[in-house]
């Protein structure tokens, strides 16, 4: 009996990993991605702990665990430092990694089936004679566009975000968010020390800057150290800018023998941490699906559900987080310090659970 064939578009992380899902459940997979080489676009990337699982699941958590750093409990501080919450997250739901982007992308890439990413590929034709049809090509995606004719277009968040790794510096906790007034500070430490950070701000869409380094300054240069000391390691080549955008709701990822992964699917603000682990569950779910009966349509009904309230729990906590009136702020910040940590951790737990 002939293996059964799937043909995926796009190499990212949600294409990668379905393609090691079917390819570990003897699927023959096609990968196909329209950049002439993988590289991910982004700086680091958190794996909480029901990503990690995933990757445990697609047989390359060890990989990322020698090559990752495990992050401590953190929690959040306003603009001067001082501490509005701890969350206690590791201690009760596990360990959480944090990668370089480029890192992860490379454990992905090595468990492909040899030979089964092309290149340089650009997908002009969905009429393929394989019995799925995987799209994970991204916020914009090609086969959603084409298969999808009623699905909303993205919709900005109204904020953007510079992504940067900056040289080792001397961190109070290995993980914290810091809030001001619409704009916010991340700090994760990597495996060889290096800093992930990224600097959040409220703007119009396509807003661009001359010089990004001195923007970023004129906004956080007064803020809590170590931020300004980082700012002043940086040269300006460092650091990647993305305008935030979400997808709107869709009601089925399931086209015929075609299914959304990923961005492709349920593209959400990265205020909780979960876009690329949830990407890493779809590839999961998706082969682990389909050696059932009406795979798809079980495919589609547990990752709407599930993907669809996360996307709408971080565009939430988004809205919090990014509070920028002379009320609202204060009342995030007490809040936050008044918030029971036993209460958060439940909130939590639905999405870090998973397994």
């Amino acid at each position: 009996m002939s293996a059964r064939r799937a043909v995926i578009v796009g190499a990212g992380i949600a294409g990668l990993s379905a393609a090691i899902a079917l390819g570990r459940r003897g699927w023959e997979v096609r990968v196909l991605e329209r950049a002439p080489e993988l590289r991910e676009v982004g700086a680091g990337i958190s794996l909480w702990p029901n990503a990690v699982r995933a990757l445990d699941r697609l047989g390359v958590g060890e990989q990322a665990r020698a090559l990752g750093a495990v992050e401590g409990d953190g929690g959040f501080r306003d603009a001067q430092g001082r501490w509005l919450f701890r969350s206690g997250m590791r201690t009760v739901y596990g360990e959480t990694l944090m990668l370089r982007r480029p890192v992860l992308l490379d454990i992905l890439r090595a468990a492909v089936p040899d030979g089964s990413v092309s290149l340089d590929t650009e997908v002009t034709n969905l009429d393929c004679d394989a019995e799925l049809l995987v799209g994970a090509d991204g916020l914009h995606s090609t086969v959603r566009a084409a298969l999808w004719p009623t699905a909303k277009p993205p919709v900005y968040a109204g904020y953007t975000a510079w992504r940067l790794i900056a040289p080792a510096l001397e961190l109070d906790a290995e993980v914290s968010e810091s809030w001001g007034r619409g704009e916010r500070v991340g700090l994760f430490r990597l495996a060889d020390g290096a800093i992930y950070a990224y600097l959040i701000a409220r703007t119009p869409a396509d807003l661009t800057y001359d010089d990004d380094l001195a923007e970023l300054r004129r906004r956080f240069g007064r803020w809590h150290n170590p931020i300004p000391a980082m700012l002043d390691t940086l040269t300006g080549a460092e650091i990647l800018r993305h305008d935030i955008y979400r997808l709107p709701a869709l009601t089925t990822y399931v086209a015929g023998r075609a299914v959304l992964v990923g961005d492709a699917a349920h593209a959400m603000t990265p205020d909780l941490g979960q876009g690329g682990g949830i990407a890493l569950e779809d590839a999961v779910e998706l082969a682990a699906a389909l050696d059932t009966d009406d795979g798809l349509h079980r495919y589609d009904e547990r990752r709407r559900r599930r993907t669809q309230t996360i996307a709408r729990q971080s565009a939430a906590f988004g809205r919090f987080a990014q509070a920028h009136g002379r009320l609202t702020v204060p009342l995030r910040n007490t809040a936050a310090r008044l918030l029971p940590q036993g209460v958060f951790l439940r909130s939590v737990e639905p999405m870090l659970t998973w397994a």
